[in-house]
Formats: C-alpha cells, structure tokens, sequence
C-alpha cells in the first residue's frame, strides 16, 4: 500500500470512501510536549480498502479528511473516539458525525469499563493485535512497512469489531443507549476548552465562596497559558499547586513562595507575579454570583448508603451485562444518596429503568439486597 502525502491523492481516497455508509478511522498523534495534540497519520477503511494518511506530508491539505468526518451520510467508526473527535474538532472546527464508538458499546455489551483496543479486537474476533507500534514515534519519517502495517490493521479489525457489536446491540435492543452516549460524544461543549470553564476540570471539591473564587480564576490563567504556549497544563503547574493556591489564597509572592506544592523559584519568575494576580482577582470577585457549592451532607449515614447502592450498581451490571461505570459513576451514587432529585444520568433515560428507580427504592427501604444461593439479589420490600 502506497502511503498518501498528496492533497489530490487525499481527495481521490475520501471521494471513494464516501461512497460506503460505514467507513472505520482511527489517528496517531503525539501530545507529550504540547497542549494541542500533533496530528501525525490517519488510517480508514471501508469494506473495500483501506488507506493510510501523512498528517505531516508537506503541502498536504486535509481539507477533504475534514469533508469526509462531517459527511452525514456516512457513519464513521472509532475505538475511544474522544481525543480523535478533538483533534478533528481543533484543526477544523468540525464534529464527526454520526459516529459509532466501540469502546462504548462494549461497556453497554458488558466487555467491562473503558476496554483496550487491542483487547476488544481479541475477545470479538479472537485475532491478537501487534501492539509493537502502540507508543512509537509517529512524527519521525519515513514512516515503517511495520507501521503501515500496523495502522492499516487497526482500522480493518475496526470493521469486524463493529460488525460483531452492531448486530449484539441490535439483537440486545441497546442500539438506543448508544446512540445517546454519542449526542454527548458529538457534541461541541464536549471538547470546547474555555479558560474559565478550565476549573470544572479539577478533581478537587471546595467548600468556601474564596476558595471557588481563587480556584476558578488560577485555572483559567492556567489554561491561558498552556493554549498560549502550547504546552501540557501539568508543564504550567501542577493540579496540586492550583488546590494549595485556591485554600490558601497566597497575596504577595512571599506567601506563594511558601507553598510546598510550588515549585521552587517560582515566584522569582514573571509567573509568579500572574499566580498572585489571578488570586487577586479570585478574591475581587462577586461570591453571590459563583456556582453553588455542593453543601456537606449532615446525613450521618451517607456513607454506608453509598456503599449499598455500590452493591446494587454491581449487582445490576452483572445481571444486564452492562460495564458499571456506563451506568453510574461514584460521583453519581453520592449524588443519589443525598437527593432523591439528583440531576445525574444515572436518574435518566435507560440508566434509570436500569439501576435508577431500584436505587431510589432502596434508599426508600422498598427493596432489600439479600444473598441467595451465593448471589446478591434485590427483594421487594411491602
């Protein structure tokens, strides 16, 4: 197989491509060094063919690639598509769509939470990937026969792997719970990073209107500065030391200095001086017209009901063969636990015919978890 470096060859491929209603497509692409990631290949195939892409030929204008992803005639198959839609989404300002994620519809198949590649294409089709190539440099040329070969096969085991899940989800009636998944896949807000958007990214929870304040300001001039240098947030600062900023709220240099989770030298440098300016501003803000903060739950028991909806998630998992997480996350179960009205998937739509109303109901004390025969099992209560 020839590799495509030209525009006009790109062109030719997607054309054909386009023809299919279904086509398979994956990238490679490097973000170790950089806040956008570094489009290198595209591999697709359709029933017929597959082809191979030079992100990085000179020249080559991936204009008609772009096309073919927001081509509405053509379902476009990925394996985890999140960080291929995003860089999609970077370079062109274009969502693919429609698309079919496989990693998605094995956890709603019950192939457990997030499964590998790799280890999807095994258990469907029991061929075993070469994964040689999984982490090799795909920016350096000229690319490998062994890396053509390798991309050309992660798309072409992509078309059996769909065909396999397609028709279980079409036999299992999930068709639907996909296609739900992917409206949030799809959707612009999904991978629209703004600065001041950039604190919901933390896994941190604040219980102060300051420390909300501080935090959401210092995250935003965090997220400023990594799209405006192109560098991974992590190589700015750390989450670590955005946290210690929010909490302790460091007004002069000297403060900052004295954080443990700053690095050393820090505050000597121009950043430093942004750092205790965007703590400032934190600290100017208007409280009443932040986000509401998530209130401590005074329910002595909150704890221990978690745990129980944690068995019925499992429980309700393994009986449906669905991946727990597709159903609910811990988040989610806290949530539960806390209101009845929690505005959380797991209180919508499939999710709730699922696990949802049996989560209220035990909450409620009108279902009971009790073990038969080795099994956990759900008994109504009267």
């Amino acid at each position: 197989m020839d590799l495509i470096t030209t525009t006009a060859d790109l062109a030719a491929a997607c054309s054909r491509l386009a023809k299919h209603p279904v086509i398979t497509v994956d990238t490679e692409f490097l973000r170790e060094t950089t806040y956008y990631p570094l489009l290198c290949v595209v591999q697709m195939a359709s029933a017929e063919e597959a082809v191979v892409i030079d992100a990085l030929a000179e020249g080559i204008d991936l204009k008609p690639f772009f096309e073919l992803m927001g081509n509405e005639g053509v379902l476009k198959v990925f394996h985890a598509a999140r960080q291929d839609i995003e860089i999609i989404w970077h370079q062109a300002n274009i969502i693919p769509h429609p698309v079919f994620d496989t990693q998605v519809a094995a956890m709603v198949l019950g192939y457990g939470d997030s499964i590998a590649y790799d280890a999807l294409v095994e258990k469907v089709t029991g061929h075993r990937p070469d994964k040689t190539h999984r982490f090799t440099d795909w920016s350096r040329r000229p690319l490998t026969k062994e890396q053509m070969h390798y991309a050309v096969s992660d798309v072409t085991h992509l078309r059996d792997v769909f065909a396999a899940l397609d028709a279980d989800l079409k036999k299992r009636r999930r068709s639907e719970w996909v296609s739900i998944e992917m409206e949030v896949l799809t959707s612009p807000r999904t991978y629209d990073f703004h600065p001041e958007r950039a604190w919901q990214r933390l896994k941190t929870r604040v219980r102060k209107p300051k420390d909300l304040a501080v935090l959401m300001e210092v995250a935003a001039w965090r997220e400023q500065e990594a799209q405006s240098r192109d560098v991974p947030r992590g190589r700015v600062l750390r989450d670590e030391a955005i946290r210690d900023i929010a909490t302790h709220a460091p007004t002069s240099l000297e403060k900052l200095a004295h954080l443990r989770s700053v690095p050393k030298g820090f505050e000597k440098s121009k950043w430093g001086a942004d750092i205790v300016a965007a703590v400032e501003r934190g600290l100017a803000r208007d409280f009443a017209t932040l986000p509401k903060l998530e209130k401590p739950r005074n329910n002595s028991n909150g704890a221990a009901i978690v745990e129980l909806l944690k068995v019925l998630l499992r429980m309700t998992a393994e009986r449906h063969a669905v991946a727990s997480k597709v159903i609910a996350t811990v988040d989610d179960l806290e949530e539960i636990a806390a209101d009845d009205e929690a505005d959380v998937p797991a209180l919508h739509g499939w999710r709730r015919e699922l696990f949802g109303d049996a989560a209220l109901k035990l909450k409620r004390g009108e279902l009971a978890l009790a073990i038969e025969k080795g099994r956990v099992i759900g008994v109504q209560r009267a």
